[in-house]
């Protein structure tokens, strides 16, 4: 956590020559009426409401106050960390004193994410925390104790809701949080998620996430982790029909069941799909020894179809493998989605860098009697120095299966850079019923 004093200390230290002062009463000259509050006037700010301003500096209209006292009003909106720089200026009249505060906002502000907070709605919790803290907006300085006063502010808000937990934060780029966010988490209750609803999802679509919603049933409640399932398993039931821009919304928890220890969550994930997009065909760059109409096959989605990109996407692999019949091991893919919004259609842009070619090397056949090695190394064709062909090991195993019968083959290719060579270890183990080999 940030450290309060440390930051109090520096900022002390910073304003120190900040403070301005256009006039200073003199007790003698002007009668008790003059040391009232009569007007505030906030100047400099493009962040915050004067009025937010007033409140955050503690002071009120009609109030007695003292020279001493607007110093201190300065002294506390430095210290926030929320302005760069602060001055004042007052007036005093026989009626009444007016003041002016000049301020230049800070330059950077980070998110407030509430990792776990399930007992108010964002915007509920957003309306009650800018009520006692009036220059939280949603956003926080880098230094300065406004994270600290959130903080304190929120504990108050659990101890309402008789909640026995302890609020921490974490600032931007801390040791356990490098990302651009404060992360406000609550420790001690234990809370569960107990169901998973859907709201703004299509009904061909509401089946598959439902069923994928179920991995957080029982689960800890953790907004990120939350939001990461949205992105890795949610959206992708999006974008395999077609719906490319859909957007899941942050998670809104319900509490249906509360105690001072265990809390018990439903929560309703938002979507919004956006329209569905169709393919409008798929360009292939970069293939030199290939015809496109071979490397086209390899792709399942065909144009016209709905816009299938998580299915696009793994054909690529397949891409990689075609390359490799021809030696080239280090082939490589790069897919752009481009969308037309006005005819619902995506092209899908293939870029490939063959590489170099690369040869055979040495093979090496292990596990089985003297015998039926030196039969299967006769049967091994890809010589050394031969153009190497990734697909040969399968239909080399297809054929040994045959004649050895139930065996497993651990299969593993040394890829030499440097000589463009590549070695071949084939491991025969005895393996009841095994009809495949698998490459580690």
């Amino acid at each position: 956590m940030l450290s309060r004093l440390a930051a109090i200390v520096t900022v002390l230290l910073w304003l120190s020559s900040a403070f301005a002062q256009t006039s200073k009463p003199s007790s003698k000259d002007l009668p008790a009426t003059a040391f009232k509050l009569k007007s505030v006037q906030v100047v400099g700010t493009s962040r915050y409401k004067p009025e937010d301003i007033v409140r955050a500096a503690g002071l009120r209209l009609g109030q007695s106050f003292h020279d001493d006292d607007l110093k201190s009003t300065v002294r506390l909106l430095g210290e926030s960390g929320a302005f760069a720089a602060v001055s004042y200026s007052s007036q005093f009249e026989t009626d009444g004193a007016r003041v002016k505060l000049k301020l230049r906002d800070a330059d950077r502000f980070f998110p407030a994410q509430f990792d776990n907070v399930v007992w108010f709605t964002d915007r509920e919790l957003l309306e009650r925390l800018h009520a006692t803290v009036p220059l939280f907006d949603g956003k926080l300085p880098s230094n300065g104790t406004l994270a600290a006063d959130v903080a304190e502010a929120l504990q108050l808000l659990l101890v309402e809701k008789n909640v026995a937990g302890e609020v921490d934060y974490l600032g931007p780029f801390d040791e356990d949080n490098p990302v651009e966010t404060f992360v406000f988490t609550v420790s001690g209750p234990n809370i569960t998620i107990r169901n998973v609803e859907f709201s703004g999802a299509g009904p061909a679509e509401l089946p598959t996430l439902t069923s994928a919603a179920r991995k957080l049933e029982g689960a800890e409640y953790r907004r990120p982790a939350i939001r990461a399932i949205e992105d890795q398993t949610f959206l992708s039931v999006y974008r395999e029909h077609g719906y490319l821009k859909a957007v899941f919304g942050d998670p809104q928890p319900t509490v249906v069941q509360n105690d001072a220890h265990d809390t018990l969550v439903d929560i309703r994930v938002p979507v919004e799909p956006g329209r569905q997009y169709r393919l409008a065909g798929i360009e292939i760059s970069g293939n030199n020894d290939f015809p496109v109409a071979t490397l086209r096959a390899a792709f399942h989605v065909q144009d016209g179809e709905v816009a299938n990109v998580p299915e696009l996407d793994k054909d690529l692999a397949t891409i990689r493998q075609i390359c490799g019949t021809r030696g080239y091991m280090d082939a490589s893919t790069r897919a752009e989605v481009r969308s037309n919004d006005s005819s619902l259609t995506v092209l899908y842009q293939v870029s490939i860098v063959e590489g170099e070619v690369y040869t055979m090397g040495e093979v090496e056949i292990r596990g089985l009697d003297s015998q039926t090695t030196a039969r299967l190394e006769n049967n091994w064709t890809l010589h050394r120095g031969d153009t190497y062909d990734a697909s040969y090991v399968g239909r080399f195993l297809e054929q040994a299966y045959k004649e050895i019968g139930d065996w497993h083959a651990r299969v593993h290719e040394s890829v030499d850079p440097r000589d463009k060579t590549v070695d071949v270890s084939v491991r025969f183990e005895a393996t009841p019923h095994a009809s495949a080999y698998s490459q580690p």
